[in-house]
């Protein structure tokens, strides 16, 4: 379940904006649920780190919403702003307070589930995803984020973490299977790469850390676009 705040004090705008998440919710099959403020005062009055998302109108009578959102990043700075407004240079402030974007009222429907669809996956890439590793004497629950590198060697897979190096049994191909979802993708047939621990690309090599692994000529496409996409996603 995502949970969202709308704050907005003109009630038709926010009419029109839980009238869209409803909308949004029945064709992504999500399960939303929506608490609305009619001003950023009353939301960070008392405020706790529970949602997800908060819509922001940015003009408000008792506190604006560039303020409100300031106050809320002190507490909280993981959840997802997106402002609604009616004066684009807002934007450039929103950097501030790293508001993921911001949409311009009258609010249309196609902007709006464009937003929530990138708000959406970020929530999924920043939730905790694990798998469960067969390892020598038993098996080892491991957290998808902290994989840097899978490698392949002989007939046992290589876990490169942040922290360390796990030995597992299984192919390369269910491996991929399995993590491809999670944002990984093979560089060439020994490597299996989480894009988001890729620091560079350098004389045909991802840059992992300090290791530098070889780009294949038959996987360089598949492996460029998948990385683009990945970079895409997590930029403003």
């Amino acid at each position: 379940m995502i949970r969202i705040a709308v704050v907005e004090d003109d009630g038709e705008s926010a009419a029109i904006l839980l009238q869209f998440l409803e909308q949004y919710q029945n064709e992504r099959s999500c399960e939303l649920k929506t608490d609305t403020y009619q001003d950023g005062e009353t939301l960070v009055r008392g405020y706790r780190p529970e949602y997800d998302i908060i819509l922001m109108d940015v003009q408000m009578e008792h506190l604006d919403g560039m303020t409100a959102a300031e106050i809320i990043r002190r507490q909280d700075p993981e959840v997802i702003l997106i402002f609604i407004t009616n004066m684009p240079q807002y934007a450039i402030r929103g950097y501030a307070v790293e508001a993921l974007d911001y949409v311009l009222k009258p609010v249309s429907y196609f902007a709006f589930s464009q937003r929530m669809d990138r708000a959406l996956s970020r929530i999924d890439r920043n939730r905790t995803h694990y798998i469960v590793l067969p390892v020598k004497g038993g098996s080892q629950k491991v957290d998808v984020a902290q994989i840097r590198y899978v490698e392949s060697r002989g007939h046992s897979l290589l876990f490169h973490m942040r922290q360390g190096e796990i030995v597992s049994s299984g192919t390369m191909t269910e491996m991929e299977r399995e993590l491809e979802p999670y944002g990984f993708c093979r560089c060439n047939k020994g490597y299996l790469l989480n894009l988001d621990e890729v620091d560079a690309i350098q004389d045909g090599c991802a840059v992992v850390g300090a290791d530098k692994l070889l780009i294949s000529r038959g996987r360089k496409t598949a492996f460029m676009e998948a990385l683009t996409n990945r970079m895409g996603g997590r930029t403003k």
